[in-house]
């Protein structure tokens, strides 16, 4: 049995490639762009442009995989904004790539599409916690990209019998993500601080939002989870369920460095729209999976720290 993990060297993807593993006991190959072999060392590497239908569809013919998880996306909010054409054409044609493929095939594998609770947007306060069914109103590209994966995913499943399962998953964190986002930049920036290389300040954007965030190792078991139990054409929340304040993500992160640090709010990290709150209703992935979080969000903290303190080349 064999599982093909699209986007394989990104943040998500050596933690899925090893939770499918010892999960699911399938072989993986993960796919990888620009050559660049070494960034995945969790399985088999086929290299693979995404934008390419004809090369999809190959490669989906060559490896006959029974589970396909797609990861590849252009998945920063801040660069959804700076660059919207790349995201839209990653995250919109390339999924509609994956999907044309999918129906010429003359079998149907499983398919996990991971979105984002970015999909909801402005959630009125009588709308939290959101539920699967909640009306979209994205407030950013990447959000709108997401949504439009869904939707189109939602469509193929119904209209071509695909064994298609959508999340919307809200924010991953832990040990090897970019510090383009919220908790690695923090984790990041306390780091260097304790090595003298910044002065003892954190900069920030808006610390007033809430979001829900969950473990990475704990977000790719409700993935394999879902490739064992979730319904095709349905779609999931995978999170925590519980809102957290970003300011209060920063004081822990202080709290478990122990470093004297004070934070300064920096123009260039404030979105052009930032939506209050996300939080999910989460109880349908748990009623269909049994999957819960098992990691504490303090022990995600100590664990990112720990590694920028342990990998100084992503302190420069």
């Amino acid at each position: 049995m064999k599982a093909l993990i699209t986007g394989a060297s990104g943040f998500v993807g050596p933690y899925l490639a090893k939770a499918v593993r010892e999960n699911l006991k399938y072989e993986v190959v993960g796919t990888i762009q620009n050559h660049n072999t070494d960034s995945f060392s969790e399985g088999e590497v086929r290299e693979l442009d995404i934008m390419d239908p004809a090369a999809v569809l190959a490669l989906l013919q060559d490896e006959h995989p029974q589970c396909i998880f797609h990861l590849a996306a252009q998945s920063s909010v801040s660069k959804s904004w700076k660059d919207p054409a790349e995201t839209v054409s990653v995250n919109v044609k390339g999924t509609l790539n994956l999907l044309d493929a999918l129906r010429q095939l003359e079998y149907s594998p499983k398919v996990i599409l991971a979105g984002s609770g970015e999909e909801y947007g402005y959630v009125r306060p009588d709308e939290v916690p959101v539920k699967e069914e909640q009306f979209l109103r994205p407030g950013n590209i990447y959000a709108a990209t997401k949504a439009g994966q869904n939707m189109m995913a939602t469509v193929y499943a119904q209209a071509y019998n695909l064994q298609l399962i959508m999340t919307r998953s809200f924010n991953h964190m832990g040990p090897g993500q970019s510090p383009v986002f919220v908790v690695a930049d923090f984790c990041r920036q306390a780091v260097r601080v304790e090595k003298g290389l910044q002065s003892p300040e954190i900069h920030v954007g808006n610390l007033s939002a809430m979001r829900d965030f969950t473990d990475v190792r704990d977000v790719v078991n409700a993935y394999t989870a879902l490739a064992q139990f979730g319904m095709p054409g349905e779609t999931y929340n995978v999170g925590t369920g519980r809102a957290v304040k970003i300011a209060d993500i920063l004081d822990l992160i202080i709290k478990v460095s122990g470093a004297d640090i004070k934070p300064v709010v920096d123009e260039e990290k404030l979105r052009p729209v930032d939506v209050p709150i996300i939080e999910p209703d989460v109880s349908k992935l748990y009623k269909a999976t049994g999957w819960r979080p098992q990691i504490a969000l303090e022990q995600t903290i100590a664990d990112t720290l720990d590694y920028f303190r342990e990998n100084e080349e992503l302190l420069k």
